[in-house]
């Protein structure tokens, strides 16, 4: 009578430990990449507001050019953790190696549109005539640093499929205090200005890009993998990243809208909109480190034919995601007063936080069960289903958050709006993961 649910508890434990020792150097990793653009900040902050202003507009189309490719770490956790689980470490390396490579391709191809087209986007974003000119040179000089970047994508996802989260970390931190060094040094120290700032950030990415070729090539001599670049295997990877490049997209046309939306309701309600997005960002890098785990732990179950094993993972991960919610939902509830000061002095931009932030917190288990189920089915491989998903949410939420202004809703309206986004979200990954059909065993899907 006993066995059964001491194996239960057991089988919670081995999970448990599982999540945490992949979790919490991934949240670590996570947390360092958003330093890289605050201590630029910092930097040129000191230089003139038309400084400030042109590292805002750079870095914004910047981190928009990134994170498009963001499936570069993602396909790349889930392919690799298959083989992995298959207990096939050649074909696992070599599987990133492909990613690698394509990560490569695209950086090219992203320096050859940004760099001609840096005045005319700088241009599209509105800049004044001061700040422009600062913007155009971060912006071109940046965009060299772009390939290192998507190499550093790809690479931690090679990594994270090998079921190593430290490695990132350790690059990660390695790679902020190398920026911070070398934008003071460049900056202040060589008198470039902000074109010091943006060498001094590429020099930074190329470094941590080093630093994870070079892991992945001592792993590629140790097991055989060759290193050469492979047209089928990029084309692969190409073709497993597109639904997830889609569902990027639909994404982040939902928090464009949502900013299109907020800034129609005023100033105060745009100015506090940024504030509860930068929050909602924080909040989700915390569970996002459950979904990073999620991927890794699932892709390597079912790699290694464990279909009980990969149905047990995604269950006690979703446990993980409701509790984390609702421990970081009560934290931002009961820390509003202390919260809204640090960021605004302003009465009205204040009243505009306080019922919103509430509904951050409220709509935080939900999530948190959302970051979870996507880890999972990105873990399983199932990018069409995510990308259909969220173009269907995209779909609902559009034309209810357009109508807020409409209505006469005001900013805590549109937050309502964003959490049924989330909600639909919920809906729709629990449908697919009930089914059972994300459940595909072996090397490959």
């Amino acid at each position: 009578m006993t066995q059964a649910p001491t194996a239960a508890k057991n089988s919670r434990r081995r999970h448990d430990r599982e999540i945490i020792a992949l979790a919490l150097p991934a949240f670590g990793a996570l947390v360092a990449e958003p330093l890289f653009v605050m201590v630029d900040s910092a930097v040129i902050g000191h230089l003139g507001t038309p400084q400030l202003a042109g590292l805002g507009i750079a870095a914004a189309l910047l981190m928009t050019a990134v994170s498009v490719f963001v499936f570069l770490a993602y396909a790349t956790t889930a392919a690799v953790a298959r083989r992995v689980g298959a207990g096939d470490l050649q074909a696992a390396i070599r599987q990133g190696m492909d990613g690698i490579w394509l990560a490569l391709l695209l950086g090219a191809a992203v320096i050859a549109v940004v760099l001609p087209a840096a005045p005319w986007l700088v241009d599209l974003f509105g800049a004044s005539d001061t700040a422009a000119p600062y913007a155009i040179t971060y912006l071109r000089i940046s965009s060299l640093g772009i390939p290192a970047m998507l190499v550093v994508l790809a690479a931690t996802g090679v990594l994270r499929g090998l079921q190593d989260t430290k490695t990132p970390l350790y690059v990660a931190v390695g790679g902020f205090t190398a920026n911070a060094a070398l934008n003071v040094g460049l900056v202040y120290g060589a008198g470039l200005g902000i074109a010091g700032s943006a060498w001094g950030t590429v020099i930074a990415q190329c470094g941590m890009a080093a630093a994870y070729l070079t892991v992945v090539v001592r792993g590629a001599r140790k097991h055989g993998a060759s290193l050469r670049p492979d047209a089928a295997g990029i084309r692969a990877c190409a073709q497993a990243g597109a639904p997830l490049l889609v569902r990027t997209l639909s994404l982040r046309a939902v928090l464009m809208i949502a900013t299109a939306v907020a800034a129609r309701l005023g100033d105060a309600d745009v100015a506090a909109h940024q504030i509860l997005l930068s929050l909602w960002s924080l909040l989700a890098f915390a569970l996002d480190a459950i979904a990073i785990a999620g991927q890794a732990i699932i892709g390597r179950y079912l790699g290694a034919g464990d279909a009980k094993g990969a149905q047990e993972a995604c269950r006690r991960m979703v446990q993980w995601g409701i509790v984390s919610g609702v421990v970081l939902g009560v934290m931002v509830a009961v820390s509003r007063p202390l919260f809204i000061p640090l960021f605004t002095s302003d009465e009205v931009v204040r009243d505009a936080l306080l019922p919103a932030l509430l509904v951050v917190a409220v709509s935080q288990p939900v999530s948190g069960i959302v970051f979870v189920l996507d880890g999972v089915l990105m873990g399983a491989g199932d990018g069409p289903y995510l990308a259909w998903a969220m173009l269907a949410t995209l779909a609902v939420f559009t034309p209810v958050a357009l109508l807020v202004p409409v209505l006469g809703g005001g900013l805590t309206a549109l937050w309502w709006a964003m959490t049924l986004m989330m909600a639909v979200r919920m809906v729709t990954l629990w449908l697919r993961a009930r089914s059972g059909r994300w459940i595909v065993t072996g090397a490959t899907r």
